[in-house]
Parts: C-alpha cells; structure tokens; sequence
C-alpha cells in the first residue's frame, strides 16, 4: 500500500523560508507526476504545485515565484521550497498525485506563518 509521509513543516514568521520533504513508499513513484496540496482552516485543499515525470513545474498564481518544487526519483521523495512566506501560507501541507484516482492521503505537515 502507498504510503506518503510529509515533513519539514513548522512556525516561521512573515518573509522566512521552509522546506517540505514527502517521501512516497509502496509504488513506484518515478511514473508519476505528483505535487503539494494546502488546506487552510475551513476551506477546501488546492493544489498549489505540481511536477510532472520529466521535472516540468506547475503553480498555483497564489505561490509563483515563492514556492519550487522538485523530485528526487532515486530517492522516492519530492520537496516544495517556500520562500518569503506569508500569513495566508499558514495551512497544512499535503503531497499526493496530480492526475487519477489519489493515493491515500498522509498526516501532512502543518505550516504556521505568524509573528
């Protein structure tokens, strides 16, 4: 079964910078274009990034130019870089597929931006 676990998340005030870690276990994640999910007390979960196979980037206009994404195939793992955060970035951090049924959705990784 897939499992996805998400790390990295923390408080950090307005303008810091985090990095989110997933690392994918039980499929083969290679064959997959994936991506970061957000979900903000009381609102739906969006994506927010996504990457496809070969490594092409996609973003949510809210994070362009703030938040890269990446992979690690070797690792099974990707990562969501977050720069001059901001207080609307405060959500929990989910990764999982971009296209097709989903995987099972990890705890995700909780992230507080607040002075």
């Amino acid at each position: 079964q897939v499992q996805l676990v998400e790390s990295g998340g923390a408080w950090v005030q307005p303008g810091g910078s985090l990095r989110l870690s997933c690392a994918v276990s039980g499929t083969i994640f290679d064959i997959y274009a994936v991506g970061w999910y957000r979900q903000a007390p009381g609102k739906e979960r969006d994506l927010v990034a996504g990457i496809e196979i070969e490594g092409k980037a996609n973003y949510a206009d809210s994070v362009k130019g703030r938040f890269t994404i990446s992979r690690d195939n070797t690792k099974e793992t990707m990562y969501l870089q977050m720069n001059s955060l901001k207080p609307e970035d405060t959500a929990i951090y989910y990764c999982n597929k971009i296209r097709g049924k989903s995987w099972p959705w990890g705890q995700g990784t909780q992230v507080t931006v607040s002075s």
